[in-house]
């Protein structure tokens, strides 16, 4: 199993009765996979992590166990109900699930959530492997009910995406009762002073438990280096150092142990700290007054491993590994063939001079670079329908006359663009705010949101129509088109009318994903085809960068290099003066 899949069986094992995330890599399996168990859990992507972990608060308060997952940067979005809801407790064990990208292999930063826990007043425990996902999983709820507080279980994108043997167990059905108890939980001043009291307690206890507790290992070999670590970092320790230092092994990192640790450190000479991002492991030894290195060694970018470990502490090289003389070429992340927002970033090449456009994360991401150069900023979900608001009163106050075209699609307007969508039109800023609409949460792999009829589970379920809710903005129906992207006359024909004026617009930019399932069975084989007797040679249909056409330099003639994976969409066919590019097949 990988450690998403484990951290899956780990829950539904421990009895959860709700589960729910908004997708985010690496942690979007966690839901994927829990929702193969719908009979006896429900899950949901909801429209961001706030709402996620809200919906698994209710359950806990109603007596389920429940379980909240995402990426590192969705807890900064969930963080206002973490603070407050660790005040309250639990009624049944609660388990939030950060899975940290150090290395930034699919996000904007390389944050640390372990500092959360001291912060927010959390409980937490860091897997090192898929055995421990389920372990500590089905150990976090226990502690979560034990010591009534919320437990974070603090993972990577190395511990989410490597497989490893599991073995597995049977279900234990946890079922507790709702009982009203607002001095518990409901979060006024007077109830949370005493709450604060309450959750330090707990923790306190939990302090207590780590002491002792099997989630927490010393393994004695060679007393010269002492080795405190945690997580994947103990994975790269092992294999670099071997049986040449002894290790203590954290597996509960919040609350720390201090006396266990204390008695580790006194029995080696050396004691050096193995661990990604920010020295949270450092410097709490250091606190406790002990003598040790660690980033002094190591930095807090990028991932940790073996090899990286071995050259950083003069270890030698490792064994020579097993080289191919075959290079792959290099393969820049790009837009799929056939991808809507293609079209769109290519028809906003015509009015660069005219507009700033502030985009998003998302898919959509990708035509910030060549050739598009499709928006200057990107800072987290939501930011490209506010950031635009600033901007363009900057803007104003400059005497710059540019539009700010502001970027985001459908599963981002859902998570909090809509809020921001208000803010604009309340503020009448000059602004085009753009939903890139393919029908799907396409960066994470195809994952249901509000605005379609499948649920998570598999349900037919009421899909929220994103024009009707910019309607409800009171922005008048007039400032607000909606076409196709790949029509090009009609997104140049959206473009101009949006920079006509100083209003606030809003273009629907509507095409599904090329690659869902039933868009790419209603297609067929459709795709195009160039008749080289008819192509001069001009190159303008290879502008749309489509990765299934080429330019055949010997023959100075365009080609569908790939038609595999041409979809037919006709972009190209739009660039062609000579007819030369024809939609051949597909269904009648």
């Amino acid at each position: 199993m990988s450690g998403d899949e484990a951290v899956a069986r780990g829950a539904w094992e421990a009895g959860v009765g709700v589960a729910a995330a908004y997708p985010g890599t690496p942690s979007t399996e966690i839901l994927e996979n829990m929702a193969l168990y719908k009979e006896d859990v429900y899950c949901q992507w909801a429209n961001n992590e706030k709402i996620a972990v809200e919906i698994a608060l209710g359950a806990s308060f109603g007596g389920l166990r429940s379980l909240a997952a995402f990426k590192h940067v969705g807890m900064n979005a969930a963080a206002d109900p973490i603070f407050s809801a660790a005040y309250t407790g639990v009624n049944g064990g609660m388990v939030l699930v950060s899975a940290d990208d150090p290395g930034c292999w699919s996000s904007q930063n390389e944050q640390d959530n372990r500092l959360y826990a001291p912060h927010a007043r959390l409980g937490m425990l860091e897997p090192s492997d898929s055995q421990e996902c389920l372990d500590f999983t089905k150990a976090a709820f226990e502690l979560s009910e034990k010591f009534d507080l919320l437990m974070l279980l603090r993972m990577t994108t190395r511990v989410c995406h490597s497989k490893s043997l599991v073995e597995q167990g049977l279900r234990q059905e946890h079922m507790g009762k709702y009982e009203a108890n607002p001095a518990k939980y409901a979060m006024l001043p007077a109830n949370a002073r005493k709450r604060h009291l309450a959750v330090e307690a707990g923790l306190e206890a939990l302090k207590a438990y780590a002491e002792t507790s099997p989630l927490n290992r010393v393994e004695l070999n060679d007393r010269k280096i002492g080795i405190i670590t945690s997580g994947i970092s103990y994975q790269h320790a092992r294999e670099a150092f071997g049986e040449t230092a002894s290790y203590l092994k954290l597996g509960i990192t919040h609350p720390l142990p201090d006396n266990l640790i204390r008695d580790f450190c006194g029995r080696v000479e050396k004691v050096i700290v193995i661990e990604e991002g920010e020295p949270y492991l450092e410097e709490a030894v250091k606190a406790l007054g002990i003598f040790c290195e660690g980033k002094a060694y190591t930095t807090r970018q990028g991932e940790l491993s073996a090899a990286r470990l071995r050259a950083a502490f003069g270890l030698g090289e490792a064994a020579e590994p097993i080289v191919s003389s075959l290079t792959a070429p290099p393969r820049p992340p790009a837009l799929c063939a056939g991808c809507p927002h293609r079209g769109f970033y290519f028809a906003m090449q015509n009015y660069h001079k005219r507009l700033v456009a502030v985009g998003d994360i998302g898919c959509y991401s990708l035509g910030v670079g060549e050739p598009f150069h499709g928006f200057d900023t990107a800072i987290c979900m939501g930011s490209g329908f506010s950031i635009p608001i600033g901007l363009s009163k900057a803007l104003e106050k400059q005497g710059d006359s540019r539009k700010v075209f502001g970027i985001l699609g459908d599963s981002t307007f859902f998570h909090s663009g809509f809020n921001s969508l208000v803010d604009a039109v309340h503020a009448k800023a000059n602004v085009c705010l753009v939903v890139l609409d393919n029908s799907i949460t396409a960066m994470t792999g195809h994952q249901q949101n509000a605005g379609t009829e499948l649920s998570l589970m598999g349900y037919q379920v009421p899909a929220i129509d994103i024009r009707r809710m910019v309607l409800a903005t009171g922005l008048p129906e007039e400032r607000i088109l909606e076409v196709d992207p790949i029509d090009q006359a009609a997104m140049n024909a959206a473009i101009q009318k949006a920079l006509g004026d100083r209003e606030t617009w809003v273009i629907l930019s509507r095409r599904p994903c090329a690659l869902l399932k039933e868009v790419i069975k209603a297609r067929g084989d459709a795709r195009c085809e160039i008749d080289p007797e008819a192509c001069k040679g001009c190159k303008a249909c290879t502008k749309v960068v489509c990765p299934s056409l080429t330019f055949d330099a010997k023959a100075k003639k365009a080609v569908i290099s790939d038609p595999a994976s041409c979809t037919g969409c006709g972009l190209c066919m739009q660039q062609c003066r000579f007819d030369a590019i024809k939609k051949v097949g597909g269904k009648a």
